[in-house]
């Protein structure tokens, strides 16, 4: 039999009173079931057998024992489980999870979660549940006075209990505890605690809890990640996070961008919204579909979340109020505003592009925080404050404009603050000069002012030496990242086309070919009726060199019906264009000093100003990260 000793403090008149680990928190968290992991160590007493109680398997009631009945949110619900349910198809699984049938049954759950995570590919050597009863023996056995302190990567982490009991709690700290021994690579994982929580309350003992929850640590399945155990792995969680609310929720990304004045903070705890601030029939519908899913299922939900918020608030609202703990309140409250049923509802109706090229884009922000020198854990600047108000100074946008298009960027330039590369004011009007000035630096802004006051522009993620590349016909070249706007009179952007309808790009068949695609000289100066003649075809962009930032949104990742929804920037001797097929978003002459705009199949655009303009002012800005 496997006894721990645990010793109870006593009161002063000698009486045992509550073991210190459970005692509930007598601030503003009391009665939430929530703790706070602070720096101070937690120190268990090893003392003799009269004063010890036991945690023995053998007289544990099965899955359940570390749960409070009385703060479950629903009773439990007998339900028929088919023989068969756990070896049916993943897909039809993933339905299953996702219609919340594990909910019928506290049984089932139990049984579901046990099997989905023996089967998560993970390294050679895991630790298991026998494992876990060696070190917690060691760790927790002896007869004498041991102190054991959380690890050192739950420092200022919170844990939700949900509704765990006393003995769930202290089961909780002793799991953590020998995760800290037995994962020493584990250097920050605010969400750990939160895992291991749910998945106590379906496990039968701490043995069988550490084992499953040490498969999802060790997950090594390519692409896919359960659990972030670095600060550098969480911030460009974070970053990617960021990113897809900027795609995915234009709306509410710039609601936020324009009452706040630190976005990365607001979008940082985009996993506490889901396990932290979520209500455990939330919470643990969100677990169910996570374990099949991966974290992309997380991104889609924290997405939904952040739509429904804006449903619920408008910028007046939010005039002088703390975002970030508004967006938590909305989250804790959310059985108010949505159902569980129709907020996952909502979640799957996101479509996100595939779990590779997101992980991509996560390596990319990877990279970029590691080029910033940021790997431990730290305040990052905000993007929102890289452009500093008093040094920024632009001719032709506010600092607060420029913030806004700061806000757009893939997070991982908007780690820089902006770099003034080429003015016309400064440079003339030359489109030589224009070329010298921009090449080596990747990506670029594009600021253009006409005549008549309207101003609009647009983000270029490739180098300009890139049209070298095309040999003495003129290609386009860029990646899905780009994408036009407007300042003036109205703020508003225009991304590529896919990024709203990827379904368009992945319907199309690896054999189909092409359609051919005009030149860009061709372009300049042409009538829309001449576009479809063209007989010339577009280069292939070729892959980036080393120790570039953005292998994101790169065509050659999607099969794409047509080039000319995939023309994003283009130079020559005669001019640039940004945007083609049926027209072009932005296209101006060798003097840089008249302009076209009009609606083009790549980005969806209506024109940015006046069909022919003349422009007064022209800027490019690039990124400083030296």
């Amino acid at each position: 039999m496997l006894q721990v000793g645990l010793s109870l403090p006593r009161s002063p008149g000698g009486a045992a009173g509550s073991f210190p680990m459970a005692e509930p928190a007598e601030d503003d968290n009391a009665g939430t079931g929530q703790e706070m992991f602070g720096s101070s160590p937690v120190t268990i007493l090893i003392t003799s057998e009269a004063d010890t109680w036991d945690i023995d398997a053998s007289s544990c009631l099965g899955c359940g024992q570390f749960v409070d009945w009385d703060r479950m949110p629903d009773p439990e619900q007998q339900a028929h489980i088919p023989r068969d349910i756990l070896s049916k198809p993943l897909k039809e699984l993933k339905k299953l999870a996702r219609e919340g049938y594990w909910a019928a049954s506290r049984a089932l759950r139990a049984q579901v979660y046990h099997q989905l995570i023996q089967q998560v590919t993970c390294r050679l050597v895991t630790p298991d549940a026998l494992v876990y009863r060696d070190v917690a023996s060691r760790l927790f056995g002896k007869l004498s006075v041991s102190s054991h302190p959380l690890p050192e990567f739950l420092e200022r982490c919170s844990m939700p209990t949900y509704c765990l009991n006393v003995e769930g709690v202290t089961a909780l700290k002793k799991i953590l505890i020998c995760i800290g021994n037995l994962f020493p690579d584990i250097t920050y994982s605010p969400i750990l605690p939160s895992l291991v929580a749910l998945l106590l309350h379906y496990s039968e003992d701490e043995a069988q809890c550490f084992e499953n929850i040490s498969r999802l640590i060790a997950s090594n399945a390519p692409h896919t990640s359960y659990i972030d155990q670095s600060f550098l792995a969480h911030q460009a969680s974070c970053m990617t996070f960021g990113d897809l609310a900027n795609k995915h929720c234009p709306a509410a990304h710039k609601l936020i961008a324009s009452t706040s004045e630190n976005v990365f903070e607001v979008y940082s705890k985009w996993l506490s919204w889901l396990f932290h601030d979520l209500p455990f029939n939330y919470a643990i519908r969100v677990f169910d579909v996570y374990l099949l899913e991966g974290q992309k299922v997380l991104y889609r939900i924290a997405l939904a979340l952040l739509k429904q918020y804006k449903l619920s608030v408008t910028s007046a609202e939010l005039e002088g109020t703390d975002i970030k703990a508004d967006l938590q309140a909305f989250v804790q409250n959310i059985a108010e505003h949505v159902t569980v049923e129709k907020l996952l509802e909502r979640a799957f109706g996101i479509r996100l592009f595939s779990r590779k090229e997101i992980w991509l884009l996560q390596m990319a922000n990877r990279k970029a925080l590691m080029e910033k020198g940021i790997t431990m854990v730290q305040s990052r600047q905000s993007f929102h404050l890289a452009v500093d108000m008093q040094i920024f100074s632009s001719s032709i946008v506010t600092v607060q404009e420029m913030r806004i298009i700061w806000s757009w960027i893939p997070e991982r330039f908007s780690l820089f603050p902006p770099l003034l590369l080429f003015s016309t004011s400064e440079d003339g009007c030359s489109l030589q000069r224009f070329y010298t000035c921009c090449e080596g630096y990747e990506p670029t802004v594009l600021l253009i002012k006409t005549t008549e006051g309207e101003v609009c522009g647009a983000f270029l993620s490739s180098d300009w030496s890139e049209r070298k590349k095309s040999g003495a016909t003129s290609g386009f070249f860029g990646t899905g990242e780009c994408f036009v706007f407007t300042v003036h009179p109205e703020t508003e952007r225009y991304e590529w086309v896919f990024i709203k309808k990827p379904e368009l790009a992945k319907a199309m068949p690896c054999s189909r070919q092409r359609s051919p695609s005009p030149s860009p000289t061709s372009l300049l100066g042409s009538s829309p009726d001449s576009h479809s003649t063209s007989s010339n075809r577009l280069t292939v962009p070729t892959p980036q060199r080393k120790g570039r930032l953005s292998p994101f949104l790169a065509i050659r990742h999607f099969l794409l019906p047509s080039k000319t929804a995939s023309m994003f920037m283009s130079g020559s001797q005669e001019g640039i264009i940004i945007g083609g097929g049926g027209g072009q978003a932005l296209s101006l002459d060798a003097n840089l000093l008249w302009g076209h705009t009009e609606h083009c199949e790549t980005f969806d655009n209506p024109p940015l100003c006046q069909e022919n303009f003349k422009v007064q002012l022209l800027e490019v800005w690039g990124f400083q990260n030296t």
